[in-house]
Parts: C-alpha cells; structure tokens; sequence
C-alpha cells in the first residue's frame, strides 16, 4: 500500500505540489478556513493545511493555476503568505516549484500576473503593526511574534479584568471591599469602560477569525469565543443603556482573559513542535563564496547560478551541493545525513549544502541551487509529512467541524430550555449558554496529531530518518514483521578478505604476490583483495605477463614466480594438486565465504577466505527490533547453507534464501498473506517493488536521494540501528495521538452535561463561563504539552553499540 503522497501523483499527473507559508493561522480549527477555500478554487487538486507548522501542502495543476494565485487566494482568506515556505536565504519563495532555473541575479521574470506584491512590496514582511493589520492582524508575522501579540492581548485582558472583578458583586460581597466608583459613575457604566480596551483590543482576534471562517462557509472554534464573548458583552451592554440590571462584563473579560492565556502558552508549545525544521532551514549558510574572474568575491547563498565555481575555505560550511574539483578535505555531513563520521572529499567527490568543511581548502562547481539542493528537498519532504493527514486526525477534523455546529445549537438549546422550561430568568439562562459555547470549543480535537506528528518527524529528521507522511508514521507503529534484504542492508554489500590460510609461506610474503597479480584484475573479489593488502601496508610488487582466465581467475609473473589466483577449477586445468589445503577450502566454503585458491610454481600455497561481511551494527539492530517483540527476516539470493550461517550470526529469526531479484515482492506478499503487517527494509532501486509492495517500504542509505518514490520512510544512512528507530519514533507518535484524541474527547464528553446545568438542580455543580474557559483552554495545553513530551523518546545511539546490545538474542 503506497501512502496518500502517491496517490496525488497517481490522479494527478503533471501536477506539482508546493508548501505554501501560511503565517497567522491561530488556531488550530482555523485550518479548515484555508482549506476550504483554497480547495474550491481552479486547478487546486489536494490542499493539506498544518496549523502547528504554518505552512500548507498544496498539490496544484501547473496549467490551471500558478505559485502567485495560490499566494494570492491565501492572502484573500486573511492571512500572510510569501509564497513557498522556503528560507529565504537559500532561494526565492515565489520561484515556480518544480522549474528549473538558471539564479542570475535580475533575471527572476515575474510572473505575469504578481501585480498583488505590490501590496508587500516584494513580499517581504511587514514592517509595522499598522501595515499588518490590513491583513487580519497577523499577516506575515513569525511564530515568535504572534506568541508575543498573544501574551499582549491577554495582558491587556487579565489587567482590566483585576479591577472589574473589584467592583463586580464578587469584589464587594466574597472579597469584602467596598470601593468607591470613580466620577460618580455607576458600577455598570464603569465596567464597560473598562471593558472596552479588552474586547476591542485582545478579543478582536476571536471576532476577525470568526468572520473569516463564516466567509469561508465553515465553522471553527473562533465562531464560538466570539459568540460566547460577543452575547455576553452584548448583553450587559444593551442592560447597561436601558437603565441597569445584572450584567455579565465581568463573564466576558475573565473569559477572555483564560482563552488568551491558554492559548499563549499553546502557542508557545506549538513553536517547539516546529524546532525541527528551524533547525534545518538555519543550516544552509546566508553567504557563499564564488570565484568571479579568479577572484573569491562573497554572494548571498540565494544568488548562487549553477555551474558557479565556489570556494570552501576549512571550517566554512558548504553553500550548496556541487562537486569537487580542486582539493581535499575531510567534510561533516551529521547535520544533514546523521553519519556521525566524516567524509573524505576528493576531486570528483559530491558535497552537500550546508555539510562543514573540516581541514582543507576546496573549490566546488555549484550542480543544485535554491530549492534543488539536498537541503531544500529533506526540508519539503518533512514539512509534506508534516502536513499530511493521519486517518485519525482527518475524522478528528470533521469531528471538530461539528462540535462548533453541535455547540451553537447546544447552546441555544440550552438558553431555550432554561428560560422557557425552567422558567429562570433571562440573565441566568444566557450564562448556562455561553458556558456550553465556551467548554465545547474543539481545539484540542484539531491540536490532538498534528503536534505529535510534527515532533515524531522532527525527530527523526535529526537522525536522518525522513518519514513521507503521518500515514507512515501510523504505519510504523503496527509493524510485526521486518524484512531485511542481506546485501547492502545487513551487511556492506562489498567483499572483504575474511581468512588467509598459508602452507609453507608467511602470510605477508604471499599476501604480496597475490595482491601483484590481482593489481591487474578488474575482478570484485581481486578488488578486495589488493584492499586487504594495502590496508596492511605490504607495499607494492609488480606483476609480468599477466593473463586472465575468464570465471576463473588469473596467472602472472612475480619477482620469478609464476603465481595462479583463481577457483579449483584453474587449478585442476593448471594439473595442481590440493593436497593439504583441500579440507581447509571445504571449510571456508562450508562458512559460506568465497574460497580464493593461491598457488605458487606449481604447488598450492593458500587459500583465501572472502565474504559480505555484516554492518558493525547488523546485530544489535536484530536484539533492538527483537526487544520490541518483532521477528525480523532475511531475504537473500544466497544458498540456504550460507544464508543460514548468517542469520544464526546476526540472531536473525527466519530466513528467506535463494531469492531471484525479481520475486522478493512475492515473497513480502506470502508473509503479508497471514494479516501481519510487514515492513520492508531495502535499497531503493533493486528493491523498488517489495518496498511498494509491504505496508511500510525503508529506503536504507539514500544519502541525500529523499526522493525514492516507492519508499515510505527513507533512511539517509546505511545503519541498520535506524530501523528499530523508525518504529519507535511511531510506536512513540502514536501513543500521544491516541492519548490526545482520547483526552479532547473524554474531556468535552464529561465538560458538555455540567456546562449546560445538567446536575444543578440535583448536586447544585454549575460552571461559570470563566471556569468553563479555564477547563477548555488548559485542555488545549495539555494536549500540546504532553505531544512534546515525545522529545524525550529514548532511541538507539546511532552508530554506537552497546556491548549488552551487541550479543544477538535467542530466536524466539
């Protein structure tokens, strides 16, 4: 099964998908706004909005619509947009996605149709509040500044609401005080003055968002608190100029003042989902050194054109991917691919943007700008997780939609049945209302996945495991079953020399000749081989006369001696005998390795042992995913003999060996046929249809390559350790999305019967509005509070193994 990314591209052919920066969204429920009307416009095919990241995954028709009308319909609902949620640093926000583009500065060709910049300038944000306003009131803001306008609003609301609550009935007969109305107003009069600053200043945002989602025929939690703030003042105002009565300013500004707290610190929780990707995007470096007519002359990074020659002196970072052409240097690449060591960088050698350059000074061919970079791509590819709908949240959102609608209707209901039914009066009836409007608000409903979510893929983006989307994180935490190809997965998928068995020659004098003759052999194994004798240091022999066997091996002239390196069947047509090294290459064959045989002048002198040698970290991924209570399986095209020796090696569980390339998806199919869900760790290109074909495709060792269409998660290293990573990282996720979903329902289930007055008459428990206010914004923190807790996840140290880990576990 293929996650929801792939069916867009299956309906949507020639269709591009952008992340739009959607600043100012304030709630969570307000995302329902944007995608309703982005969704109903021409050539919009899929829109995915992330209240948490600010950003939206919008999938589109190029030839029905472009980046500057989706910026353009964006801004229309209200909020900030500046085009593609890009660092501006490293590339333009309003470049088409998916174009290819040569960056010289001046030649960005503005679209036709960006007359709507003007409103901006240049899309640039704001510069003063005033400016902003225009849009909302939170247009082009940073998560930041919308964090420091909310605890503004509130404090404006928490210090007005102090000395009305004073006057209030509550100052003058709990409290005790007895306080004189300054000018000699009335008491009602006077709270209204006072209460003014607070609905016209810090509640404006409940009644602008509220207009917003109505104009955009949907509801959302603004609706309510603009409601349940707006009837009440409204009430006590229309009270207040006919004469006086009980009023309710006190109701509207604690109300408030509870709403806007909870939501400042939701907000606050919010920016530390979103680290992740902050993080990211302040890798790449602001500027970049080119060399222009032989001199360095230093450019921001946006302006870098490919084919620029760039100069990357030790200690900078690298300003975008290219290749060496001149120079050598060791280069840190964790930031970007997890790989804890570093890279040794030759000419030829790709280098990624914002990698460290360590020691040496290198000259670098820019090969991908902007938005083409390594960088740019694991950042799209994480915000598209981000955005993506888990099946639960996108019921959690239909569900939100209708808890607004059941909660207007509730509160009416209510209202009615109070005043009419229980014959109380109007005053005590309205509160029962806005105490129903209020407790009902479903923003922890809408805050409930996306916040897990989010800090699930942050989390494995700092270890260089990309998820594609919340199905795949869902789908990681229900995996039974890991099938791990042998070759390149569980171990390097390159040969190396394992034994060397000599008769009647030291090892370095015959290792010496062998490596002369196989010098000149293009052969894997020979390649191991002279590997094996360089890494000694034995220094070099030339070999005379060389001659290779085809599938058999070769014979040469060594410093005198004709030296055959081959398989026994060059042997028996050379007419040598095994003699004495005939059992020990039984032997090594029956181990599994290739056996090498080595004669020298006419008698048999070794026999060399070379296998696939496993990860150094093959084993303890086996005991992590056992610990974890799933069987893990090998698929190999080895003999069963080898295949088995292996597995008993690694504590491997179930062995799938003699597998031609093109059955292994049959073979993750018959395991998927008992109902388990089974996750297929491979590489990529050889192993494209398995990885379609198990619930959860792992790309492992992609390096920089996020783009493998057939993989749900992709893994940037070629450490097996990440697999049992990937599914704690969505064992983890999945914990809090259920956690959460189950609290906002339980939490409005049991906050519903006692707003409404349901257990007044039998136990007297009534909700003021304020409480109510409290209950449902401390709910929204709570929700937002326990997704980070998912920070602390304990995961495997990567690339390191703990000795207790490293013993393979008995199969089960």
């Amino acid at each position: 099964m293929t996650g929801p990314m792939h069916a867009h591209h299956d309906h949507h052919k020639g269709s591009r998908t952008a992340i739009l920066d959607v600043s100012g969204l304030q709630w969570a429920s307000e995302q329902n706004a944007v995608a309703a009307r982005l969704g109903r416009r021409p050539g919009v095919l899929d829109v995915e909005v992330n209240p948490v990241g600010q950003t939206a995954t919008v999938v589109f028709d190029p030839s029905r619509t472009s980046l500057a009308d989706l910026r353009k319909w964006v801004i229309e609902c209200g909020y900030h947009c500046a085009g593609q949620a890009v660092p501006s640093h490293i590339c333009d926000p309003m470049a088409e996605p998916g174009q290819p583009r040569q960056n010289i500065p001046g030649s960005h060709a503005a679209p036709a149709h960006v007359e709507h910049q003007a409103e901006h300038g240049d899309g640039r944000e704001p510069s003063s509040p005033h400016e902003m306003m225009g849009h909302g009131g939170h247009a082009g803001m940073s998560m930041a500044a919308m964090v420091a306008d909310m605890r503004n609003r509130f404090l404006v609301a928490a210090l007005l609401s102090v000395p009305i609550v004073a006057w209030s009935p509550i100052g003058r007969d709990v409290l005790g005080l007895n306080l004189a109305v300054p000018f000699g107003l009335r008491i009602d009069v006077w709270a209204l003055l006072l209460s003014l600053p607070v609905i016209f200043y810090s509640c404006w945002i409940f009644f602008d968002g509220a207009v917003r989602a109505l104009r955009a025929r949907t509801l959302d939690m603004m609706v309510l608190v603009a409601v349940a703030v707006g009837a009440g003042w409204l009430y006590s105002v229309v009270v207040t100029l006919t004469g006086g009565g009980e009023v309710f300013y006190k109701a509207a500004t604690v109300l408030a003042s509870f709403v806007l707290l909870g939501h400042w610190f939701e907000m606050r929780a919010r920016g530390g989902a979103s680290d992740a990707i902050r993080t990211l995007l302040d890798l790449a470096p602001p500027k970049a050194v080119v060399i222009r007519d032989g001199q360095p002359v230093e450019v921001p990074t946006a302006e870098v054109a490919v084919g620029d020659l760039l100069l990357i002196r030790p200690g900078a970072k690298v300003p975008v991917d290219g290749v060496v052409e001149e120079g050598e240097s060791e280069v840190d690449e964790s930031m970007v691919t997890g790989e804890s060591l570093p890279v040794h960088k030759r000419p030829d050698s790709a280098v990624v943007g914002a990698t460290i350059n360590r020691n040496g000074t290198l000259r670098v061919r820019a090969t991908n700008v902007g938005a083409d970079t390594a960088l740019a791509q694991i950042v799209k590819l994480v915000q598209q997780a981000q955005n993506s709908k888990a099946p639960g949240q996108r019921l959690a959102d239909r569900a939100a939609f209708w808890l607004v609608f059941v909660a207007l209707i509730g509160g009416g209901l209510t209202f009615a049945v109070w005043l009419l039914a229980a014959g109380r009066p109007f005053s005590a009836a309205i509160l029962f209302a806005i105490t129903v409007v209020v407790v009902t608000c479903p923003d922890a409903l809408g805050l409930a996945t996306p916040t897990a979510i989010m800090v699930g893929t942050g989390l494995g983006a700092k270890r260089g495991v990309l998820f594609k989307n919340a199905m795949a994180l869902e789908t990681s935490a229900r995996i039974q079953v890991v099938v791990m190809d042998k070759t390149g997965t569980l171990t390097k998928g390159e040969p190396e020399v394992t034994d060397v068995i000599t008769d009647g020659w030291t090892e370095d004098e015959l290792l010496r000749l062998v490596a002369a003759v196989e010098r000149e052999s293009e052969h894997p194994l020979a390649e191991a081989i002279v590997h094996h004798v360089d890494a000694r240091g034995l220094g070099i022999v030339r070999a005379d006369r060389f001659e290779n066997v085809p599938g058999h091996g070769a014979i040469a002239e060594v410093t005198g001696h004709t030296v055959v390196v081959g398989n026994r069947r060059l042997l028996e047509r050379e007419g040598i005998e095994l003699s004495e090294l005939g059992p020990r290459r039984e032997e090594v064959a029956a181990g599994g390795r290739t056996a090498v045989m080595v004669a020298v002048d006419g008698t048999v002198a070794a026999v060399i042992g070379i296998a696939d040698a496993p990860r150094e970290t093959s084993a303890a991924a086996v005991a992590a995913l056992h610990e974890l209570g799933v069987e893990v399986v090998m698929l190999t095209g080895d003999n069963a003999a080898t295949a088995q020796r292996i597995a008993e090696r690694l504590g491997i569980d179930t062995v799938i060996a003699e597998v031609l390339p093109g059955d292994k998806a049959a073979k993750v199919g018959e395991l998927q046929a008992g109902g388990r869900k089974v996750a297929m760790v491979g590489d990529g290109v050889n192993d494209a249809p398995a990885l379609a074909q198990a619930d959860l495709g792992i790309a492992i060792g992609a390096g920089t390559d996020v783009a493998i269409e057939t993989a749900d998660v992709v893994l940037m290293r070629s450490d097996p350790l990440d697999v049992p990573t990937v599914l704690r990282i969505g064992r983890g996720t999945l914990r809090k999305m259920r956690q959460n979903l189950g609290w906002a329902i339980g939490y409005n289930a049991i906050a519903l019967p006692i707003a409404a007055g349901v257990f007044e008459p039998a136990f007297g428990l009534v909700l003021r509005p304020e409480i109510a206010a409290l209950s449902m914004s401390g709910s929204s923190v709570i929700v937002a509070v326990n997704a980070l807790a998912l920070k602390r996840l304990r995961l495997p140290v990567p690339g390191k193994v703990e000795a207790a880990d490293a013993e393979p576990l008995p199969a089960r």
